[in-house]
Formats: C-alpha cells, sequence, structure tokens
C-alpha cells in the first residue's frame, strides 16, 4: 500500500534492540498535544520484538557486570555530556511531543536527564561494603552488592527523558542490562536517547529501548521470565496488573504510583513565599507532576485572604503555546486526558463546587493553528467535601481544591485521608509545629516552606 504525502512527512520511530535500529510491523499514532495533529509513528511492538531485546539484554550482562564501577562511570559522563550537547534539541522535542512548555523542558527535564546519568554513575563509586565480626573468631559476615541481570523499566509520559534515565541511570550504573519500554504517547526523546547511546560507547545489549503500548509491550515485559526486576511508574490500575502478571516469577518490583499531595497553610505562614510557590506546586507542567499539590488545606484565620491572593496568582499563571517563552504551561498529554481532568471539574459542579478562575470561566488566547490542542486553564475549586472523588482521586491537570481547617489535627487527619502517601507541603514559622506535622503525614516525602527542593532544583 503506498503512502500518502502527510505520512511520508511523518518521523517514523524504531526499536533499538542489541545496538541497532530495528523497525516494526505496525505503527500507533501519536499526537502533538498543541495541535491534536498526528506527530510520529511509534512502533506498536509486542511479544517477538521484547523477546529480542531481553535475548540482547541477558547476552550482553556478563561482560558489562564484570567491568569496574569507574569504567561503567566513564561512559556515563559522557552520554551526559552528549545530552547536554543536543540540549536544545532535545527540549524542543519533548516540548512538541509532550505539551509542556519549551521553558520547562529546557530548563528542568533534559538539564534533569543528564544529572542522573552523573549523579547514579558517580554514586556507584562510593558504595561500601557492610562487613561485621561473628562470634567465631577470625570470620566476618559481610555483604555484597551484585547486579541482579535484565532490568524492565516503564516510564510514564509526563517527564519523558528525565523519568527514563532516572530508571536507566541507576540499572546500568549497577551492571544491570535493561530493557526500557517509554509511553507510546511521548517516544521521541527516548528514540534521540538511543542515537546518543550508541556515540557514548555503551555496548551493544547494554541498554535495549522498545516501543508501544502497555497491553502489548508492557505485558510481555513484565511477565518474561528472564526479566527479574521491573521498575514501573504509573497508574495504581497498572501496577495492580503488573504485580499479577510478574507474581509467578517473583520479581523485584519497584512501583511509584502517583499522588494526591496535601499542602497545609497554617496562619503564620509567610503567605507571599507561600503563594507563590503553592501557585507554581499545584499547576507546574499543567499540574501532570505526581508531586503536585491537588489539596490546599488553609488555617481558617486566613482563609479568605490565601484564597483571594491564590486565585488572583492563579489567573496570571499563564496557558498557552508551548513554544511561547511567556507561556508557564502547554496543553495536557491528549484529548482523553483532557476529557478525563474536564469530568471531574463537570464532577466538582455538580456536588455545589465552586470554580473561581479556569475552565468554563476564563477563555484562552490561542493561535488559530492550536485551538484543537488539548489545553486547559488552571482551575481552583472550594466548597467539596473530602469524600468526593474530586478529593479522593488523582485528576493530574492543572486543578487544585482549597479548604478550610480549625485545628492542627483536624489538618494532619484531613491531610492523611486519601489512599496516596507520595508527598506534603506545610507551610508555618514555627519550627516545633512543622516538624511535629510532618512526622505526623503518611507521606514519603514532605516539605516545609518549600517545595520541589531536591538534590538538583531548577526554578521555573
Amino acid at each position: 500500500m503506498s503512502k500518502t504525502s502527510e505520512e511520508h512527512s511523518l518521523l517514523v520511530l524504531e526499536n533499538y534492540i542489541g545496538g541497532k535500529f530495528v523497525s516494526c510491523r505496525s505503527y500507533i499514532d501519536s499526537y502533538d498535544p498543541s495541535t491534536g495533529e498526528v506527530y510520529c509513528k511509534v512502533p506498536h511492538s509486542g511479544k517477538e520484538e521484547v523477546d529480542a531485546a531481553v535475548a540482547a539484554a541477558k547476552e550482553a550482562f556478563p561482560e558489562w557486570s564484570a567491568r569496574s564501577p569507574e569504567q561503567r562511570a566513564k561512559i556515563l559522563h559522557k552520554l551526559a555530556d552528549l545530552i547536554e550537547a543536543n540540549l536544545e534539541e532535545f527540549a524542543q522535542a519533548e516540548s512538541k511531543d509532550q505539551g509542556k512548555t519549551i521553558t520547562a523542558a529546557r530548563t528542568v527535564d533534559i538539564p534533569r536527564a543528564a544529572y542522573n546519568f552523573r549523579f547514579f554513575s558517580t554514586s556507584m563509586l562510593h558504595h561500601t561494603t557492610d562487613c561485621s565480626p561473628m562470634d567465631h573468631m577470625g570470620c566476618l559476615n559481610y555483604t555484597v552488592r551484585c547486579p541482579v541481570g535484565v532490568a524492565g523499566l516503564i516510564s510514564p509520559w509526563n517527564l519523558p527523558l528525565y523519568l527514563l534515565t532516572w530508571k536507566i541511570a541507576p540499572a546500568i550504573a549497577a551492571g544491570n542490562t535493561v530493557v526500557a519500554k517509554p509511553s507510546e504517547m511521548t517516544s521521541v526523546t527516548a528514540w534521540m536517547l538511543c542515537k546518543l547511546i550508541q556515540q557514548a560507547g555503551v555496548p551493544p545489549g547494554v541498554v535495549n529501548i522498545v516501543f508501544g503500548s502497555g497491553p502489548r509491550a508492557g505485558d510481555a515485559l513484565v511477565s518474561h521470565p528472564e526479566v527479574p526486576l521491573i521498575s514501573f511508574t504509573g497508574s495504581t490500575a497498572t501496577a495492580q496488573r503488573i504485580t499479577e502478571r510478574s507474581a509467578p516469577y517473583c520479581k523485584k518490583l519497584s512501583l511509584e504510583l502517583g499522588g494526591k499531595n496535601p499542602a497545609i497553610i497554617f496562619a503564620d505562614a509567610d503567605l507571599d513565599q507561600c503563594i507563590e510557590t503553592t501557585v507554581r506546586s499545584s499547576f507546574l507542567n499543567q499540574g501532570e507532576i505526581c508531586l503536585c499539590t491537588s489539596r490546599i488545606y488553609v488555617e481558617r484565620s486566613i482563609y479568605s485572604e490565601f484564597l483571594e491572593r491564590f486565585v488572583a496568582a492563579a489567573k496570571k499563571w499563564k496557558t498557552g503555546v508551548p513554544s511561547d517563552p511567556s507561556s508557564k504551561n502547554g496543553a495536557l498529554i491528549s484529548k482523553e486526558h483532557l476529557e478525563k481532568v474536564r469530568s471531574y471539574i463537570a464532577l466538582a459542579k455538580s456536588e455545589g463546587g465552586i470554580i473561581h478562575c479556569g475552565e468554563g470561566l476564563d477563555q484562552l488566547d490561542l493561535p488559530e493553528h492550536n485551538k484543537s490542542g488539548y489545553f486547559m486553564p488552571t482551575t481552583v475549586i472550594t466548597g467539596i467535601s473530602d469524600s468526593s472523588r474530586v478529593m479522593q482521586e488523582e485528576i493530574f491537570g492543572p486543578v487544585t481544591c482549597i479548604s478550610p481547617f480549625d485545628t492542627e489535627d483536624e489538618a494532619v487527619a484531613r491531610g492523611n485521608g486519601v489512599r496516596y502517601g507520595l508527598s506534603a507541603t506545610v507551610w508555618s514559622k514555627d519550627v516545633g509545629k512543622v516538624h511535629r506535622v510532618a512526622q505526623r503525614l503518611q507521606a514519603g516525602l514532605v516539605w516545609t516552606n518549600c517545595w520541589l527542593v531536591k538534590s538538583i532544583t531548577i526554578k521555573h
């Protein structure tokens, strides 16, 4: 069958297996979120491609795992150099692929991808062996860290290169080989990374990237008997499926499943700093970050002032074309996801919630070419009960709900009142209160008077 001129102009990706680019029998359309148009063709891989990638990774494992940490680190540092040298090309591709602003891609995602390789390659140089004397004279008990084998890595669409490299870097730095499956909706930067993997001198088979959907490529990977380790970032429902499919093989699993993160704001908080940061923590990257704040609890004595100032600041958080340097937010990832986020706002309205700004109230000023894109203005909701699905489920969009509280105990109980426990933020000048509340919150990571401060923090 002959291809149309439009099909000829599309970018067509290939799998990267055993150090070579390999075409696929069928392909999936991938859309530019800012226009709603097909952007590229992604391999619709399945068991055949995954089997080939696992075989290549297994063959490469003995030689790669036998290399010293210093030898592996040298290659990973070169790969980081190459990412930095091609930063602008990666940023342009990720902005178009995922819908995020070019500024976010340029200043956060791509620099962090390079940093991931530097950090993990160097950290492996400083691992020490734990040793303790035993009761028997002259005997020592010691622990040695060894690579596991072939790691199956499944990364999400919201921070495509950042989170993919966050999985690949520690896996190969430790001596494992990998088969990675990026999201089929954001595969271009992963495909570009494959070219740099070759240039950096990563041996064939050490890193294999198979593109495709979760039900086909993902399922084949997690259920493969020769992949003993799976790292997955995504939805709880998919993680349950992965757990079931991998259970017969007793695989090692690392599952990061999103969040419904609270910010607890006490009356003595520095409101200028708090509002500026909490607007950012609520809406950065269209709210498509698992660490974003989606529930804000404010002490009642300052609730009215906070709400008024927060809504005013949210309205200034510009949603627009990703290539516009003045845009704070770009487009959501897909038409389906946009409709999902809108459905939560409709649910909030049906339950008596008040929409203070955003969806249904504020019109976006978009060029004609972008009016079919998946854009949504920043949206602030009040008047929703904690039992509502709007407050209980991860929306993963530029939507946050604000509610007043009266006591510290109430704030903690409501902050803990969801099934997620990823992160939280506490705002107060009272050091004792900050420590007390942080320890009581059931979250793996608690920031105090800040947000997203990590080992590398890049302001947006």
